[in-house]
């Protein structure tokens, strides 16, 4: 025997065996996006849509004060898979009247190998249109609470891609997230980076792909940085208040569940915003009877005064003007109950100056009712809103907007939870502000009919942040994650050069591009910015009577971040267009192809020629077009365009 063959057959008796990692494989409906997820030292998974690696291998798993790391070592101990498609219809219809609902799920059962043995589940879900997980952990050996300190979850995305990053407060996880979408490359995220959601990716012109997180519940609320590594986005969660970056997130003595980890995906940036993927991953409604639950339009007596003048002459005349618009609300803003934020404040009573029983018999008068402002501590304060709530309820009034939370943390995420359910319960539907971005939460309680946490419509009148691209980027971003009260609707347009901040304040945008925003934005209860005198008669009012806030269906008709967008959205028979431009003036091109064959009166309110120079200024016309023809629209720089499509007769298909 040689030396060579002797050494061959040591090397077979003594070598360790190569195992081979276990893989599991998920495919979405249309088999366009697969999930695949390795058990080799750790447990990973990756992402790939149509044929091409988006999310390459990426981890799984937690940090724990006083315990080690789940990370490592884990093995799947049981498999499920399990598949839905069902069709629901929501209680308020944001953008569908009947939404479809999917996927094919897997679940795993996965446990450590050896020391404590412990357990944690992960469940996939895959759908047409993007891919969710999350995980359930249970509780420990110890009785009490475990401390969660860091999510060890990964999205690894391949090459330098473009992304739409928002740094809260300059990278605060305590704020009212309200700040602008910064286009950069993704090599320009870093560790010291705490970026909020929808965190937006553009890997080529036929691949999208937008991270975010749905049913937030007993958990706090999730950001995006990196691990040091390149291309590696780390999941950053909310300290608890007290804690630090490194301290305690979560805490939990039972079984929890974390929020959905959501990938948005396809093939245009329309599809993430056409998209029901965030409130399909929330449970049904739980209201037994949400019939009270009815979103609208409403005046509002803030935004347009220098300062504000919380008098009885003030509330009726924005009552007056909600019920000129036929619009059914009317939101009476901060200082109606006097001083706010302090151990005195009494949010069961009113202001000395005015009368309650008097403003909301005469909103009924008037077929108006009547919201109210509240400030979140004087809600909380000794539990005030247990004894408020019931009280609102026997006055008639229709909603409370909150404000003023800025945070995040598993703390608040529970207590807008508190605050929904007992809202609910005492048929109140909430708007709220100082608000972190939306869940889907509004398929389970759809009293909660928007929130802020957004740079908007407010930010002219002390800033110089506003501007056309913000207002574009708005519909790709943070709008993907839910409806966002930007509170359009300013009348007193004028040019960039002419721009200042004053009272009664200026809007740096055409005012038909004023008008889109009611189009474009998706909010199913929307408040109107400005007083009656700026709009009562004006150009563009006619349409502000008409346009709905909840609709029967949604289609993306073009644009991108940073150029424009262009939407459709149905209400019954009819189609409602809006777009929204930069600040650079161009002519685009809108399909029909929507639309059922036959012929169609179109009602368009357009830049007008000059809008350029006077943004107030619109053409409306009128005309008849076929399904199918393109429509040619010119927009001005920081312009706009909105129109209603009515049949005059349908054929089918």
């Amino acid at each position: 025997m040689n030396k060579l063959h002797l050494s061959f057959i040591l090397m077979l008796l003594f070598a360790t065996p190569l195992v081979s990692a276990q893989s599991y494989t998920v495919n979405s409906p249309d088999k366009s996006i697969r999930v695949q997820i390795e058990e080799g030292e750790q447990l990973q998974y990756a992402v790939t849509f149509n044929g091409r690696s988006i999310v390459e291998k990426s981890d799984l798993g937690f940090s724990f004060k006083n315990e080690t790391d789940l990370q490592k070592g884990l093995q799947v101990i049981e498999s499920v898979p399990s598949s839905r498609h069902e069709l629901w219809t929501p209680v308020v219809k944001s953008k569908h009247a009947q939404i479809v609902d999917a996927y094919n799920e897997l679940k795993l059962v996965v446990k450590e190998k050896s020391g404590q043995c412990r357990r944690m589940d992960i469940i996939f879900r895959v759908y047409d249109d993007g891919v969710a997980f999350r995980y359930k952990l249970y509780r420990s050996e110890h009785i009490g609470n475990r401390l969660l300190t860091k999510e060890l979850t990964t999205f690894n995305i391949p090459g330098n891609p473009d992304a739409w990053v928002v740094e809260y407060d300059g990278g605060k996880y305590t704020s009212a997230q309200e700040a602008e979408f910064m286009q950069k490359k993704l090599a320009d995220v870093t560790a010291q980076t705490i970026a909020g959601l929808p965190f937006l990716i553009k890997q080529s012109d036929d691949c999208w792909m937008a991270i975010t997180e749905a049913e937030i519940d007993n958990y706090a609320g999730f950001y995006i940085g990196t691990n040091g590594q390149k291309n590696q986005l780390t999941t950053k969660l909310s300290p608890l208040p007290g804690e630090d970056e490194q301290g305690v997130k979560v805490r939990f003595a039972d079984n929890i569940q974390t929020p959905w980890r959501v990938i948005m995906i396809g093939n245009t940036p329309g599809t993430l915003i056409e998209s029901e993927i965030i409130q399909n991953l929330n449970p049904p409604c739980a209201i037994a009877d949400p019939s009270w639950v009815k979103p609208g339009m409403s005046a509002w007596d803030h935004w347009w005064m220098g300062e504000v003048k919380v008098e009885m002459p003030v509330i009726k005349e924005f009552i007056d003007f909600a019920a000129a618009m036929n619009w059914p609300y009317m939101l009476v803003d901060w200082q109606w109950y006097g001083q706010f934020n302090k151990p005195e404040a009494d949010i069961c009573k009113e202001a000395p100056q005015l009368n309650m029983a008097e403003i909301l018999s005469y909103a009924k008068s008037k077929n108006v009712r009547v919201w109210l402002w509240l400030y979140s501590s004087d809600v909380n304060r000794n539990d005030a809103y247990k004894k408020a709530f019931p009280l609102y309820k026997k006055w008639g009034v229709a909603g409370i907007k909150i404000d003023f939370m800025d945070r995040d943390d598993q703390e608040m995420v529970n207590w807008y939870h508190d605050i929904v359910r007992c809202a609910a319960e005492n048929q109140l539907m909430v708007d709220f502000h100082g608000a972190y971005k939306p869940d889907g939460i509004i398929r389970t309680w759809p009293n909660l009919v928007t929130r802020e946490g957004v740079m908007a419509t407010e930010y002219y009148k002390f800033s110089n942040k506003m501007s056309p691209e913000h207002n574009v980027k708005l519909a790709f971003t943070r709008m993907l994650a839910g409806g966002m009260d930007c509170t359009p609707g300013g009348f007193n347009n004028v040019t960039a050069e002419e721009f200042k901040q004053q009272s009664p304040t200026l809007v740096a945008n055409t005012r038909a591009a004023e008008l889109a925003k009611f189009v474009v934005y998706e909010s199913t209860y929307t408040v109107v910015a400005d007083h009656p005198r700026y709009i009562l008669g004006q150009q563009g009012a006619d349409f502000l009577k008409i346009v709905p806030t909840v609709w029967d269906n949604i289609k993306f008709l073009g644009g991108s971040p940073a150029e424009y967008v262009a939407i459709a959205k149905q209400s019954g028979n009819n189609w409602f267009v809006g777009a929204l431009n930069n600040s650079v003036e161009k002519e685009i091109t809108l399909e029909t192809g929507f639309l059922p064959a036959g012929k169609y009166t179109i009602e368009i309110w357009a830049d007008a020629k000059d809008a350029g120079k006077n943004p107030k200024n619109i053409t409306k016309s009128t005309r008849t077009i076929e399904a199918g023809k393109p429509l040619k629209v010119k927009l001005a720089k920081a312009g706009g365009y909105v129109a209603v499509i009515k049949p005059q007769e349908i054929k089918n298909k």
